[in-house]
C-alpha cells in the first residue's frame, strides 16, 4: 500500500487539536526508553543502555519522502478529500476539521524541530535519544500528531540495535575469557532474520540494525538500507558479507544415498576455495558429522578455506556442546565440536582452549537467543574449547520475539506554552511502579564523568545546550551520520 502520512496515526490523535487549552501555540515532546527488562536469567541488557538507530531513516523516509511525494507534492483538494474519508468514516461524519490540514498543506512544510543525540550512542535508559516541538504556533497539534509513526519506525530497530551489540558483547567477553580473536567476532554473529520479520520493511531496518555492530547478513536489504539512507557504500568498506550456503531443498534433490557425494560435490567442484556452508540435519546429522567428515577430511584440509557445518535442528546447547543423559562417548554424548576436534584437530589458544583446524568450522542458526548462547559458550569454554568454534545465526526468534516494552518506550510531552506562558508538564501515575514518571520541562543531555546524564525544567537558552543537537528543522535534514560513524560510537560510549 502507499502510506499516507496524515493516516499514519492513531484515531485518537485526529483530534487533539481541539483537546489542549485554548491558546496552546507549542507542545514540546522527547522519546526515552523507560526501563530495560531482563533479557536473560544470567543478567539483564548491558549496563542498561540501548544503542539509537534509526532516526535518520525516520527522517528521509517518512518527514521527508512521505510527507513530500504523499502530501505537499499532491493535489490540495485530492489529499485532504481522503483525509476527511478517512475520517468520516472511522470518527462520524464532518467529526474531524480539515482547515488545519489545509492550512499545513499551504505553508508547505513540516514546521517541526527535532533534536537529538548522535546514533551510534549507547544511551542509558530514562535520557531522552531526541526532543520535538513545533516551530510555528498554529502547528502545535504536529508534535505528537507524529507521536505513533515515529515510535513505530524507532522503537524495533533500536532494540534490534541494541540486540545485536549485546551479542557483540557476549562474544567479546568470551573471546578474551577464552583466548579467541577478537577480529573474528564482528562475523562471529549471522543475520538470518529476513523470512521471519513483519515486513520487508520491517526486515530491512531491522538487518540495517544488525550490521550496526556485525558484519555477517543474508539480508541484502539491511545493506540497501544503509546504502541509501547512512552514506555507506559496499565498494568502498564492508557493510555485510555473506557466504554460499545450500538450504534442505539442495542436499533433498541429491538424495539420502547421495548425500556423501552431494557434500564431495559441493566442497571439491562448486566450491574447491573459500568458506561455503552446508545443512548437514536433512537426514542423519551424526552420520555426517562422524563419517562423511572422516571420509572427506583430506579433500576438507587441502581446500584454500573452511567448510562450515550448519545443524538446523534439535537442542542447540546439546547438539553443540554435547548431550550429558546420552549414551557414554556416543557422537550425542560428545556433541558437534568435540566430534570435529577429535577428527581434524587445531590449535591450543592461550588460555589453554582448542579451537577447531581453519579448515573447518559450524555455525547453528536455529532458534538462538542470547541466553542460549550464552550457554552454548559457557559449556563449550568449560569442555575447554574457544568461543571461535561457533557461529551463530540469529533470526526473528533472537529480533521477532520483542516488544515496545522490552525497553519501555515513549513519546511524551514534558513542555508547551500557552497564551504566551510557558509550562513544565509531567506525568506520575500513582498506580505505577514508577516506570512511567516523566520528565518535566525543556530538557538537556550531557556527559559528565563519562556518563550521560539528563537534566530537565531547563530555560531556553539551557536547552540550546549539551548533546541533543538540531537534526530536522521546516523540513529539511540539519545534519547526516554515516554508518562508519556509527559503528565507531557504539565501540567508544
Amino acid at each position: 500500500m502507499n502510506i499516507n502520512p496524515l493516516t499514519s496515526v492513531d484515531f485518537y490523535k485526529a483530534d487533539h487539536r481541539r483537546q489542549y487549552p485554548e491558546g496552546t501555540t507549542e507542545i514540546y515532546s522527547n522519546f526515552t526508553a523507560r526501563a530495560a527488562h531482563p533479557v536473560r536469567k544470567a543478567g539483564g541488557w548491558h549496563e542498561n543502555k540501548v544503542v539509537f538507530f534509526g532516526l535518520q531513516y525516520f527522517i528521509k523516509n517518512f518527514l521527508l519522502h512521505v510527507w513530500n511525494e504523499e502530501f505537499f507534492k499532491k493535489d490540495k483538494h485530492t489529499v485532504i478529500a481522503a483525509y476527511k474519508r478517512r475520517m468520516d468514516n472511522a470518527l462520524g461524519k464532518d467529526s474531524i476539521s480539515t482547515s488545519h490540514i489545509e492550512a499545513l498543506h499551504d505553508l508547505g512544510y513540516l514546521p517541526l524541530k527535532i533534536k537529538a543525540l548522535s546514533e551510534g550512542m549507547r544511551v542509558p535508559v530514562g535520557v531522552p535519544l531526541l526532543t520535538i516541538r513545533n516551530t510555528h504556533p498554529d502547528f502545535f497539534w504536529l508534535t505528537n500528531y507524529i507521536e505513533s509513526v515515529m515510535s513505530c519506525y524507532l522503537w524495533k530497530t533500536i532494540t534490534s540495535a541494541t540486540t545485536a551489540y549485546e551479542y557483540k558483547y557476549l562474544l567479546t567477553s568470551y573471546a578474551l575469557k577464552t583466548g579467541s580473536s577478537l577480529d573474528f567476532v564482528p562475523f562471529q554473529v549471522h543475520d538470518f532474520s529476513l523470512r521471519g520479520m513483519g515486513s520487508l520493511q520491517d526486515s530491512a531496518q531491522n538487518g540495517a540494525a544488525h550490521l550496526t555492530s556485525f558484519f555477517g547478513t543474508d539480508s541484502a536489504p539491511g545493506i540497501d538500507l544503509l546504502e541509501d539512507y547512512y552514506n555507506a557504500n559496499a565498494e568502498i568498506e564492508m557493510i555485510g558479507i555473506s557466504v554460499p550456503a545450500t538450504e534442505h531443498s539442495v542436499m533433498c534433490m541429491g538424495t539420502q544415498e547421495g548425500e556423501l557425494e552431494t557434500f564431495r560435490r559441493l566442497i571439491s567442484n562448486i566450491y574447491p576455495t573459500g568458506i561455503v556452508s552446508i545443512v548437514s540435519d536433512t537426514w542423519d546429522f551424526w552420520k555426517v558429522i562422524t563419517e562423511y567428515m572422516t571420509q572427506l577430511k583430506d579433500e576438507i584440509l587441502k581446500r584454500n578455506g573452511k567448510v562450515v557445518i550448519r545443524p538446523d535442528s534439535g537442542d542447540p546447547v546439546k547438539i553443540i556442546c554435547g548431550d550429558p543423559d546420552a549414551i557414554q562417548h556416543s557422537p550425542e554424548h560428545k556433541g558437534a565440536i568435540e566430534c570435529l576436534w577429535e577428527i581434524f584437530g587445531g590449535t591450543i589458544t592461550s588460555t589453554g582452549h582448542k579451537t577447531l583446524d581453519k579448515h573447518i568450522g559450524l555455525i547453528y542458526g536455529d532458534s538462538i537467543t542470547l541466553e542460549r548462547a550464552e550457554e552454548i559458550l559457557k559449556t563449550l569454554s568449560n569442555k575447554g574449547f574457544s568461543s571461535e568454534n561457533i557461529i551463530f545465526g540469529i533470526g526473528s526468534y533472537t529480533y521477532q520475539y520483542v516488544t515496545r516494552d522490552n525497553f519501555g518506550f515513549a513519546h511524551k510531552a514534558t513542555s508547551g506554552v500557552v497564551n504566551g506562558k510557558r509550562i513544565s508538564i509531567f506525568k506520575n501515575p500513582k498506580t505505577d511502579s514508577g516506570i512511567k514518571k516523566s520528565a518535566s520541562g525543556l530538557l538537556r543531555v550531557e556527559i559528565e564523568n563519562n556518563k550521560i546524564v539528563l537534566y530537565d525544567n531547563q530555560t531556553e537558552e539551557q536547552e540550546s545546550k549539551g548533546l541533543l543537537q538540531s537534526v530536522f528543522v521546516n523540513g529539511k535534514l540539519q545534519r547526516e551520520t554515516s554508518l562508519k560513524d556509527i559503528r565507531e560510537r557504539i565501540v567508544r560510549v
